[in-house]
């Protein structure tokens, strides 16, 4: 596998790469940043091969308080028509949607803990769809939802959202879920919002959280097939 120029999109401090990064530095991979919160500016497709987006608590419709949001959205679809490798995950997944003119909205229902996604019966006309081949409880935190794009195969859902995942060729692939989620990952995001948190039926609280920290083993062996894919696409 030839080493590539990997760039990643960070929204908040407290939301990393998690298994991403140990994935990229085993295989030799140059990983740079831009630190969006931190008003750093964002690269040109011709800085990078591969481009992640990874998650933030702002909504892809928030373009008037962030405004980096639009020249984030032109960013991902200027590389996805370059044939770069994209990947985007929770809110990335969500701009990736809307960079393929995919609407993006409230879903009326949040998700957020250890959750069952399922493939989609639609999974196999994607070079991504066989690698999810059951049930599997993966980590979610999100109240959005998009609409799936044009030329996009579904990949996965949930109990409560249809859009859990998809494939744009070979070379993109959005998932609304966090298989990148190490522990640390998770016990960042139950510190810095689980007091908030109301527990109900699809949301967990903090403790719940961290007790199924257990199931990151089995979300990161479908994130490696998925990162080797796209890596060879």
């Amino acid at each position: 596998m030839p080493a590539l120029r990997i760039h990643w999109l960070q929204h908040v401090a407290f939301e990393g790469l998690g298994y991403i990064e140990p994935w990229a530095l085993r295989h030799r991979h140059a990983l740079s940043c831009t630190r969006l919160h931190a008003g750093e500016a964002l690269p040109t497709p011709d800085a990078f091969d591969w481009l992640i987006v990874m998650g933030g608590p702002m909504g892809v419709y928030e373009a008037d308080r962030h405004p980096f949001i639009a020249a984030e959205i032109a960013l991902i679809g200027a590389a996805i028509a370059a044939g770069k490798r994209v990947l985007g995950i929770c809110l990335g997944a969500q701009l990736m949607a809307a960079a393929l003119g995919a609407r993006v909205y409230p879903s009326g229902q949040k998700e957020i803990g250890w959750f069952q996604i399922e493939p989609a019966p639609e999974s196999t006309g994607s070079p991504f769809g066989d690698a999810l081949t059951g049930p599997l409880t993966v980590f979610h935190w999100h109240g959005d939802t998009f609409d799936l794009p044009a030329g996009a195969v579904r990949l996965a859902h949930s109990r409560i959202c249809t859009q859990q995942g998809f494939g744009y060729g070979a070379r993109a692939l959005a998932l609304q879920f966090h298989p990148e989620m190490d522990p640390a990952g998770v016990a960042a995001l139950a510190n810095e919002f689980g007091p908030r948190l109301r527990p109900a039926a699809s949301v967990h609280s903090a403790d719940q959280m961290l007790a199924g920290q257990a199931h990151c083993a089995a979300a990161r062996r479908l994130l490696d097939t998925w990162l080797d894919r796209l890596a060879a696409g």
